[in-house]
C-alpha cells in the first residue's frame, strides 16, 4: 500500500503500514475466529492459542499471546476488537497485527513487549451486523442492517464502578474475561480497537502522552485518512491536541452530568476498560477511524453561525427524534412477543437516551463560551449526529418491528407502528443518499492501517521507556 512520506512517521512504522493489503470486505465472527486459530497452527513456537471466556449465547473466546523474547520479565500489552459490534476495522487490525509479530523477529525486539490479542470481543453483537460487512459500503445498507446493544450491554461499558451515587457490578461474561486478563497481565499497553462512522480519524488516551501526539496525528493523513476536527462525542471530553482525547471513563461523564444539573437517576452501565486498567497504570488507547469522509468534517473555517445556534438546532432535532421513537415503542409495548430481542433491548435503551442528549445539548446552549462562530467541521459535525442517530436507532427499532412481524405477531398496532415509522426512516436514507455525491468511502485498508500504525506506535514508545 502506498504510503505518503510524513517527517513525523518514523521510518519503521510507514514500512510496517505498507504490509496491511488490499481488503475487499470486513470480517465475519467465523473468519476472525478461524484467522487466529491458523495463526497458531503455522506458528507453534510464535503463537500459543488460549481460550479466555465465553460469550453470553455460548461461542467460545479465544485469544493468541505472542511473545517479545529475550530476557528479563515480561512486559504485557492486550489488544482486543469488537467491543462494540458494529465497529468491525479493529478485528482485521487485530488480525494483522497478530501475523505480523508472528512473522518478524525484529519487530517483537524493537517494541519488547508480549502480546495478548482477542479479534472479536464480542461474537454474539458482530453476529447482528453481518449482513452488512461485505458491502454496499453505504450509510443506507449500514443502517438497514445495524445492531449495537444497550449501553448496560456493551463490553466496553459494563466494568465495575463505584463512585458517588452510581454503583455498577452486573459484569457480562465477555467483560469478566477481559477483566480477568487485564487482572492477570496488568498490562502496560492496552488497545480497545473502535471506529466511528462518518468524519475523520482521533484517538482517546488514558493519560496525557505529548511525545506520542505528533505521530499519531502524522499516520492517517499518510495513508489518506483525514483527522477529525468535528463535535467530541460528548461534552465532557478533554482535547489534550488536535484529535487526541483524553479517555476519562464513566465517572467524568457522571461529574460533568451532576456538576451541569443533569438527571442522573436512571443512569446506566459501567466503567470502560481504561478505567478498570487504570489500577495497574496502563496506558490504554483507543482508535477511532471513519467507514466514511465528507469534506466538511475536517475544515476548521469558521462560519456565520454561532456555535450556541448550531448545539440548539442539534437539541431540537433530538428532541423530534426521541419523540418519534418513543411513541412508536411505546404503541408496541404492551403488544410485543418477543421479549428476548436483541433489537428490542436496544431500542428501550437508546430511544429514551436521544432525550437526555437533547437535555444536555440545550444545557450547553447558554454558556457564554459558546456564543462564538461555529467552524464548519462543527457545523457538520452537529448535523451529522443527528442523522446518524435517525439511521442507527430508527433502523433497529424497524428491524425489531420487522422480528415481531417475522413470529407471527401481525396485530394491528405493530402493523401501524412500522407504518408510521418507515416513511420517516426512508426519508432519513434519502438524505443520506443524496450526501453520498460527496461522502468518500476510506478504503479498509488505509482504516486498518491506521489502527494498526498507532498502536505500534504507543507499544514501542512504551516498551522502551
Amino acid at each position: 500500500m502506498p504510503v505518503s512520506e510524513s517527517p513525523r512517521v518514523p521510518a519503521w512504522i510507514a514500512d510496517e503500514l505498507t504490509t496491511v493489503p488490499d481488503i475487499a470486505r470486513f470480517a465475519g465472527v467465523d473468519a476472525l475466529e478461524a484467522g487466529l486459530a491458523a495463526l497458531a497452527e503455522a506458528n507453534p513456537q510464535t503463537v500459543t492459542r488460549m481460550r479466555v471466556g465465553t460469550s453470553r449465547l455460548g461461542d467460545p473466546i479465544h485469544a493468541v499471546r505472542i511473545a517479545a523474547g529475550g530476557s528479563g520479565a515480561e512486559r504485557n500489552a492486550l489488544v482486543f476488537a469488537l467491543p462494540h459490534p458494529n465497529e468491525p476495522v479493529g478485528g482485521l487490525t487485530a488480525l494483522h497485527l497478530a501475523a505480523r509479530l508472528a512473522a518478524d523477529a525484529d519487530l517483537r525486539g524493537r517494541i519488547g513487549l508480549t502480546f495478548t490479542i482477542i479479534s472479536c470481543i464480542d461474537p454474539d453483537g458482530l453476529r447482528l451486523n453481518e449482513n452488512w460487512l461485505g458491502g454496499p459500503f453505504t450509510r443506507t445498507h449500514y443502517a438497514r442492517n445495524f445492531y449495537r446493544p444497550a449501553g448496560d450491554q456493551q463490553v466496553e461499558w459494563t466494568f465495575p464502578v463505584d463512585h458517588r451515587s452510581h454503583y455498577f457490578d452486573a459484569m457480562l461474561p465477555e467483560t469478566a474475561a477481559l477483566a480477568r486478563l487485564i487482572d492477570q497481565l496488568r498490562p502496560e499497553f492496552m488497545v480497545s480497537l473502535h471506529n466511528s462512522e462518518l468524519g475523520g480519524a482521533y484517538y482517546y488516551l488514558s493519560r496525557p502522552e505529548p511525545e506520542l501526539y505528533p505521530v499519531l496525528q502524522a499516520i492517517p493523513p499518510s495513508v489518506g485518512l483525514p483527522l477529525d476536527r468535528g463535535e467530541p462525542e460528548s461534552p465532557e471530553i478533554v482535547e489534550l491536541s488536535e484529535a487526541i482525547f483524553l479517555g476519562s471513563g464513566i465517572k467524568a461523564v457522571y461529574d460533568w452530568m451532576v456538576e451541569s444539573g443533569q438527571d442522573v437517576s436512571g443512569f446506566a452501565g459501567g466503567d470502560g476498560s481504561g478505567g478498570y486498567a487504570e489500577r495497574y497504570g496502563t496506558l490504554t488507547m483507543l482508535s477511532e477511524v471513519p467507514y466514511w469522509s465528507h469534506p466538511d468534517s475536517s475544515d476548521p473555517t469558521p462560519t456565520a453561525d454561532s456555535y450556541s445556534s448550531r448545539l440548539a438546532a442539534q437539541a431540537a432535532d433530538l428532541r423530534s427524534l426521541a419523540m418519534l421513537l418513543s411513541g412508536v415503542l411505546a404503541d408496541v409495548e404492551p403488544r410485543l412477543t418477543a421479549a428476548a430481542s436483541p433489537y428490542l433491548s436496544a431500542s428501550r435503551f437508546f430511544v429514551p437516551l436521544m432525550g437526555k442528549v437533547a437535555d444536555m445539548t440545550a444545557a450547553r446552549v447558554d454558556e457564554p463560551a459558546n456564543a462564538r462562530p461555529a467552524t464548519v467541521a462543527e457545523r457538520f459535525s452537529l448535523g451529522d449526529t443527528v442523522l446518524m442517530y435517525r439511521l442507527r436507532y430508527g433502523g433497529m427499532l424497524l428491524r425489531m418491528l420487522d422480528g415481531e412481524l417475522a413470529v407471527g405477531n401481525a396485530c394491528r398496532v405493530v402493523r401501524d407502528a412500522r407504518e408510521r415509522l418507515l416513511p420517516a426512516f426512508e426519508q432519513w436514507c434519502s438524505v443520506a443518499d443524496i450526501q453520498e455525491e460527496q461522502v468518500t468511502t476510506m478504503p479498509i485498508r488505509s482504516l486498518v492501517a491506521t489502527q494498526y500504525g498507532a498502536v505500534l506506535a504507543c507499544a514501542h514508545h512504551i516498551g522502551r521507556n
